[in-house]
């Protein structure tokens, strides 16, 4: 993870085991030129510097991993799937206010 970003990056290799050790994690399925996507990351990387080392936010680029959308059903982007405990409890299609994303990782925790 670098110093500019507080949201990290994830790939197929580094994904299970990502999940399983975050108990509270969210992950965003996005894509560059996605405008909603790229209106929805200053959000996510705001909540993410919030909520460190309560709620880990990452990022899967569906370009570059088609495998791991797939696996998920993601068919819109940007699309948020939140796990609790390595276990899949919401998933969110389209760009939500923060308010609301801020409500969702709090039933998180």
């Amino acid at each position: 993870m670098s110093t500019d970003t507080a949201t990290i990056a994830l790939s197929e290799p580094q994904f299970d085991e990502a999940v399983a050790a975050h108990p509270a994690l969210v992950v965003d399925f996005w894509a560059p030129w996605c405008g909603p996507c790229r209106a929805l990351a200053p959000i996510l990387e705001d909540l993410a510097r919030e909520q460190a080392g309560k709620v880990v936010i990452a990022k899967v680029n569906v370009d570059e991993e088609s495998t791991l959308a797939g696996r998920f059903g993601v068919r819109s982007i940007p699309t948020l799937v939140f796990f609790k405990d390595g276990a899949v409890v919401d998933t969110v299609v389209g760009a939500l206010p923060r308010a609301e994303i801020a409500k969702r990782l709090a039933s998180l925790l």
